[in-house]
């Protein structure tokens, strides 16, 4: 059982930066593809970004590319978002999701990950 639990959101003014959190139990999560995906209201779920078990591939919605960056700390069990001039409109919840299958083909398909945190709120005042 992989537990994840985000940190790091918030209240922003449009411009401003964050930097979300996922930190995961257990051994083996250098072993796991990492993703975030978001939740607007009225909106269903966004892939937001993805990266893979070693680091080294990362993965980025178009809406987010150039702003946001997604890394991971194996010896702390940790996959980070940094989140610069936020938008309006990455106003949502933010969640990181781990998937434990070899392949990584699908990371933008919310379906291919089995484990999720509780997410994290981040408002983005314009």
């Amino acid at each position: 059982q992989v537990q994840l639990v985000e940190s790091g959101g918030g209240l922003v003014q449009a411009g401003r930066s964050l930097r979300l959190s996922c930190a995961a139990s257990g051994p083996t999560f250098s072993r796991y593809n990492m993703g975030w995906f978001r939740h607007a209201p009225g909106k269903a779920l966004e892939f937001v970004a993805g990266i893979r078990w070693n680091g080294g591939s990362a993965y980025y919605a178009e809406s987010v590319k150039g702003r946001f960056t997604i890394s991971r700390d194996n010896a702390k069990n940790t996959v980070y978002l940094q989140m610069n001039s936020l938008k309006f409109e990455d106003t949502a919840v933010y969640y990181c999701a781990a998937d434990t299958s070899p392949g990584f083909t699908f990371y933008n398909r919310g379906r291919s990950y089995q484990y999720w945190g509780q997410g994290t709120q981040v408002t983005v005042s314009s």
